[in-house]
Formats: C-alpha cells, structure tokens, sequence
C-alpha cells in the first residue's frame, strides 16, 4: 500500500470542491480536465477548466504542478526537502477594446489576488479575424502550496469565482 503524494491530494480536493459547484450547485461548467504526466521530465499536471453556468465568456483553469525533485522527494522522503505543488490560475476572455479591456482586467484581478504576482496578460487572435482577440491572463504564486494549505483553497474557488463574475462584466 501506498501513501499518495501531496499533488493527489491537493488534486483530489480540488476536484472534489469543482465537480460540486457543477454537479450539485449548477454555479459553473466544467468544460475541460488535463491529468498528465509527462515521461520526459517524470512531472505530474493537472488542470480544471471552468465557466460561470449563467453568464458570460470568460473560463478560468485552475493548474497543479509537481516537478520530479517535487515528488521524489516525497516519495523518497528525503530528509530537510519539504515538498509541495505550484499552483496558477489562468482567465481567459474575449476582447476587442484591448487596451481598455486588459487595463480593467489587470485591475480587477490585481484588486482580487492582492498577494500574487501580477496578472501576465498574452493576446492572441485568428488571423483574418483580428478584432476580437483572446486575452490569456495568469496568476502566478510565489510560493509552493502543499496539504497545509488545503483549507485555504475553498477560498481561492471563491475568488476565482468573483474573478469570472468581474472579467465577464469588462
């Protein structure tokens, strides 16, 4: 028998709370999973996209990393190494007014996340369909997250759910 890492655990919680809002709220859409793990680096992620069920276009993806010197270091348990997971959440939103759109965007997400890094905003649009353009903005931790912080992630659905109601609005 074997104790599973912290990745699957902050993994299963995650899914746990996100499948709830879908499946016994209705508050969001989950419209897309990615469990990987990658062979060429020995790295697990997991990801969970998810939208507002009853209004507007911006998805949100909350992301799950753990690196090989993550989880060997669990697995292994090498002494003094304190493993964890790096965690990102990810909005994206049409836009076609971008400097006003992504200007409100920073703003409302640096406004919510005040202890993240700040917003990376990416544009991206289909060529010959350059007036709508889709705004890729990310938050970044500064700091690894582990079974510690379970407890907190309620919160961080909740904001990340005030952060779609905000971003449809722009």
């Amino acid at each position: 028998m074997f104790d599973p890492t912290v990745f699957e655990n902050l993994k299963v919680a995650l899914e746990n709370q996100l499948y709830d809002l879908d499946n016994l709220t209705g508050e969001i859409r989950v419209v897309g999973r990615t469990d990987k793990l990658d062979m060429a680096l020995m790295s697990r992620e997991f990801s969970l996209r998810f939208e507002l069920a009853e209004e507007g276009q911006a998805a949100a993806e909350i992301r799950l990393y753990a690196s090989l010197k993550e989880l060997a270091s669990e697995i292994l348990e090498i002494p003094g190494e304190k493993p964890g997971c790096v965690l990102s959440l990810i909005f994206e939103l049409p836009v076609s007014d971008v400097d006003g759109q992504c200007a409100k965007a920073d703003l409302i997400l640096r406004s919510l996340w005040q202890s993240a890094e700040p917003p990376v905003q990416t544009l991206r649009f289909v060529y010959g369909e350059p007036d709508i353009f889709l705004n890729t903005a990310e938050l970044r931790f500064n700091r690894k997250i582990d079974e510690d912080q379970m407890e907190d992630l309620p919160d961080l659905i909740r904001h990340a759910l005030q952060s779609l109601r905000e971003l449809n609005a722009v």
